[in-house]
């Protein structure tokens, strides 16, 4: 096909991929809040609900790098231009090596991390060791039943990016389901069998990578790509590959990174400050997943052909159109989470061990981690921008400014609220991550705008102005409603979720009249894509 810069992207394909990975990952995202309702439930914020999340929170990083991050970023790009310009056979050439080599490298970190459990978890929560709760010894424990979930989870992501590629987009946003569902099974069925009921759950995360890599092979089988492993590192794609993964390891990992030093410095704090963190990251993730993560997975792929295409006008378009919809979602998202928080956390999560001292604990969080949702959302769809141009090294030194700042801020904020008590010290450490993550969004943005591989469509002024009108109405909304209701931890459980779906469907009713009234229409989306 001969290189177009003058045609326009497929509007249609990119907004049914964007609306088939969202409503698969919104599935996910609503049997994610029903897993973690059940572990809140059943363990509440206790020391094996600590040790768990430190358990699963360190193959969950290596997962992201090594699946999620760099290897799908620095896969996709090639596997698109080998599909693009290779004959079928050279593309399971590359299936085939790939495959062998990340089965191999990951076979042997995984072997590494299991033996090195205990150091690990002195590196990642050195505040553990000596605990008279044992929750240093339980977290080791749990690490090594935990840790083979990285070689699973990656080999799965590998079998998604190759579905992905092919405009297979539902069955790997759909996979995340299956771990909710192994882990929901359990920690209410096995867990109470057990002496140390929190064993169930790293023993749920083992069984679900494994159940998760099965249901790819027959969608593989299908399009006649399911991987023969062949080891050894020399085939030029692969090569390609690892030269795009080393620097996208770090640079696209930035906000998990962050997260676990969150974790580390929570350790030294009071019993329950990681699960808060965690209960409160839980509820980030699910706008940051169901729109951003989709739309980013959806984006990928059409970046990288078109890059291929040398079609510089219609990736400016492409990424162009993803910034307005992220303005449009990202701005109220963000501020109804902020102001939401403790009717989110008490409707979810209180009963059972999670008491309303934990819901206000996390809500303090989930307030600080609020702001940073826009700036996770850019991270996420500007950073195919650059792997789609093969571009990994401009990432990793904006991440790594991002990530000084996040040190810095973490040790300054705990400081001055554990001086002041103005609000709960593990606070201190989502806002750190907040302001991380916009400051990571804004560089990535400044810099492909002085490149000039994001040019405006033109519009903006106007859309600003109607988002962040819409965004205002809806907020004025909220807290005059949330200023009738008063303390959410003294409702009845029937009567929160009645209150919360009214506030949430009021204001998104408020804000999508609001943005009409002023003129916001869906051909404003449309033409940057048409």
């Amino acid at each position: 096909m001969p290189p177009s810069s003058a045609a326009a992207p497929p509007r249609d394909r990119l907004l049914r991929s964007t609306g088939v990975v969202g409503s698969m990952t919104l599935l996910s995202r609503i049997s994610g809040l029903v897993r973690d309702k059940a572990l809140s439930y059943w363990f509440g914020a206790d020391v094996a609900m600590d040790a768990f999340i430190v358990a699963f929170k360190i193959p969950n990083l290596l997962r992201r790098l090594f699946a999620e991050g760099a290897y799908s970023a620095a896969f996709v790009p090639v596997l698109a231009d080998y599909r693009a310009s290779r004959p079928p056979a050279a593309l399971r050439e590359l299936v085939d090596h790939t495959t062998g080599a990340l089965a191999l490298v990951l076979a042997a970190v995984t072997a590494v991390g299991v033996v090195a459990a205990p150091l690990l978890v002195l590196a990642f929560a050195p505040g553990f060791v000596g605990d008279a709760d044992g929750r240093f010894e339980l977290a080791a424990a749990m690490l090594r039943l935990t840790f083979p979930y990285l070689l699973f989870v990656s080999l799965t992501a590998l079998a998604g990016a190759v579905l992905n590629v092919h405009g297979r987009f539902a069955v790997p946003a759909a996979t995340p389901l299956l771990l909710n569902l192994v882990l929901i099974v359990f920690a209410g069925a096995v867990a109470p069998r057990l002496e140390e009921p929190g064993i169930a759950l790293a023993l749920g995360v083992f069984v679900a990578g494994l159940v998760q890599l099965g249901f790819q092979v027959p969608f593989l089988l299908r399009l006649r790509l399911l991987p023969r492993p062949r080891f050894g590192f020399a085939h030029a794609g692969v090569c390609r590959i690892l030269r795009l993964m080393g620097p996208v390891i770090f640079g696209s990992s930035i906000a998990q990174i962050n997260l676990l030093l969150d974790t580390l410095i929570a350790s030294f704090l009071a019993a329950g400050s990681i699960s808060w963190l965690y209960y409160s990251d839980r509820l980030i993730e699910f706008p940051l997943g169901v729109f951003g993560i989709a739309l980013a997975t959806a984006i990928l792929p059409s970046l990288s052909e078109q890059h291929a295409r040398a079609a510089g006008n219609t990736f400016a378009q492409t990424l162009d159109w993803a910034l307005k919809l992220v303005a449009a979602i990202g701005v109220p998202a963000a501020l109804a989470l902020g102001v939401l928080a403790e009717p989110l956390l008490a409707t979810i999560f209180l009963g059972g061990e999670f008491g309303p001292l934990d819901v206000r604990m996390a809500s303090a969080s989930l307030a600080a981690y609020a702001p940073g949702l826009l700036g996770f959302i850019l991270v996420k769809v500007l950073s195919p921008a650059y792997f789609a141009r093969h571009d990994t090294r401009t990432p990793v030194r904006i991440g790594a400014v991002s990530l000084a700042v996040s040190l810095v801020l973490n040790v300054v904020f705990v400081l001055v609220l554990l001086a002041t008590g103005a609000a709960p010290p593990h606070a201190g450490l989502a806002a750190a991550t907040s302001c991380s993550a916009l400051l990571n969004g804004a560089l990535l943005f400044a810099r492909l705008r002085s490149e000039g591989v994001h040019r405006s469509g033109g519009g903006w002024a106007a859309l600003g102005a109607r988002v962040l009108g819409a965004a205002a109405a809806m907020t004025a909304f909220l807290l005059v409603v949330l200023a009738r209701i008063g303390d959410w931890t003294a409702l009845g459980g029937l009567e929160r979720v009645r209150l919360l779906a009214m506030l949430v469907a009021g204001g998104a009713a408020v804000y999508f009249a609001a943005a009409f009234a002023l003129g916001l229409r869906p051909r404003h989306f449309a033409r940057a894509a048409a």
